[in-house]
């Protein structure tokens, strides 16, 4: 009985401190880029670097998101999928300062030039894909719409997930003019993470 006790008053303790000290480790990279900014250690061109660095966390946090449910599958552990819905809004914050670092410091807003890119561009019409899928996923993202739209609805539009990450991925991919290796190596990550939620729901 001690040794029940002893197991629940741990799960309860990491339920607890478990999605703070997620929460602060998230926005890590955030405080890093801020010193290396604020330190002029951003490198010959920082607004490429600033927007480079925002885009690999985006992608880093969205496969982390997409992680949960198989390690919940894999380890049983079900308080980890109480972090789920955080960690995919801050794929979403890095995603937004990717876009944003973009449009702000590259092309100062000018909404045409936005334009003349998607279409000219096809890694940024991929990455607007993405963009606009994950901006319906975070606006669906509260309780209030979870009930707003039903459990079922909401599950099947969080689907959609799945093709922004594939989405994500093709965009660094087609980015990227030589080293083709991390991207690839995202894929091979988002297809294991495929893999488990498949062989383990089969």
């Amino acid at each position: 009985m001690a040794e029940v006790g002893a197991s629940h008053n741990f799960g309860t303790s990491a339920r607890r401190w478990l999605k703070p000290a997620a929460f602060v480790v998230a926005l890590l990279p955030f405080a890093w880029w801020g010193y290396r900014a604020l330190n002029g250690q951003l490198g010959a061109n920082p607004i490429e670097a600033t927007t480079r660095y925002f885009g690999d966390w985006a992608l880093r946090f969205l496969l982390i998101a997409l992680a949960v449910t198989p390690v919940r599958l894999l380890t049983k552990w079900n308080t980890i999928g109480r972090m789920r819905r955080m960690l995919g809004l801050f794929a979403f914050f890095y995603v937004t300062l990717h876009v944003m670092s973009y449009v702000g410091l590259d092309l100062f807003f000018d909404m045409q030039a936005l334009l003349q890119e998607i279409v000219k561009r096809r890694y940024i019409t991929v990455g607007m894909f993405a963009l606009v899928i994950l901006i319906a996923l975070a606006a669906t993202s509260t309780d209030a719409m979870i009930r707003k739209l039903g459990g079922k609805r909401w599950r099947g539009l969080h689907r959609l997930v799945y093709p922004a990450a594939i989405a994500g991925v093709i965009h660094y991919y087609m980015m990227v003019r030589a080293g083709f290796i991390e991207p690839l190596t995202y894929g091979l990550i988002l297809a294991a993470l495929f893999a488990v939620r498949i062989l383990k729901r089969a």
